[in-house]
């Protein structure tokens, strides 16, 4: 059966945009009503974003240079995508290096950091000061910090002096889900201008105007959920797990 956006036969709908209320929803129904676990969701997500990084910045566009990514990531859910993704750039031979100031007591969280550090990712005490120094270091960085269920203003310090390093780098920036200092519902005056954005399960309100390129990892979504709040997903391609937007 074709469940694409266009399955009644009609005109393709324009893609949907969630609110955070609408994002937390889904996310809520997925663990309660179909029985996704937590752990699984981050994974799959986590998963998902290393595959987008790697085709918005392939092995092959590095050069001879050693494919080095920083990983800067938040003490909430986002945080954990970005360990899951760290782990995976690993698998795919890149480099990653993580910067996790504010580690969670949760056990998922630590589990995610116990397998990045069996892996033998570096985890850093310290975001450099001098931005030339990362500049220098590392090819590209990962933002893992805030995603739709907790603004970057509400996390304190040291994010305050994060999002000030990242809105200076002269390298590029992938983020997941919502950019730092982005507001999920679509203000993004504050923030940093990432080169890539990788948005999860749907895209937020935030992304409507995002111009730089934008994937969406969502294929495993079950089609009720899609119909119920009438998403509008675009064709994934054979067996990809995301899409270019």
């Amino acid at each position: 059966m074709n469940h694409s956006p266009t399955e009644t036969g009609g005109p393709a709908q324009p893609l949907r945009y969630l609110s955070k209320l609408e994002a937390a929803a889904i996310e809520t129904e997925l663990l309660k009503d179909y029985h996704f676990g937590k752990q699984q969701l981050i994974e799959l997500w986590g998963h998902a974003c290393a595959i987008g990084i790697v085709k918005a910045f392939p092995l092959s566009s590095l050069g001879k240079r050693q494919p080095t990514v920083l990983v800067v990531c938040g003490p909430d859910q986002n945080g954990c995508i970005g360990l899951v993704c760290a782990r995976h750039l690993r698998m795919f031979e890149y480099a990653p290096t993580i910067f996790y100031p504010k580690r969670s007591s949760h056990s998922l969280h630590k589990d995610f950091m116990v397998q990045c550090e069996r892996m033998d990712i570096p985890f850093l005490s310290y975001l450099p000061t001098e931005v030339q120094l990362i500049n220098d270091a590392y090819n590209l960085v990962v933002d893992a910090v805030a995603g739709p269920e907790t603004e970057l203003a509400d996390l304190g310090e040291p994010y305050g002096g994060i999002l000030l390093t990242l809105k200076q780098l002269k390298i590029a920036v992938a983020s997941l889900d919502v950019p730092s200092g982005w507001e999920a519902e679509g203000d993004n005056s504050d923030g940093i201008t990432p080169e890539v954005l990788i948005s999860l399960t749907a895209p937020k309100k935030c992304a409507a105007g995002f111009s730089g390129k934008h994937f969406l990892a969502g294929r495993f979504l079950p089609f009720d959920i899609q119909r119920k709040y009438e998403l509008n997903l675009p064709e994934y391609s054979g067996t990809d797990c995301l899409v270019e937007l």
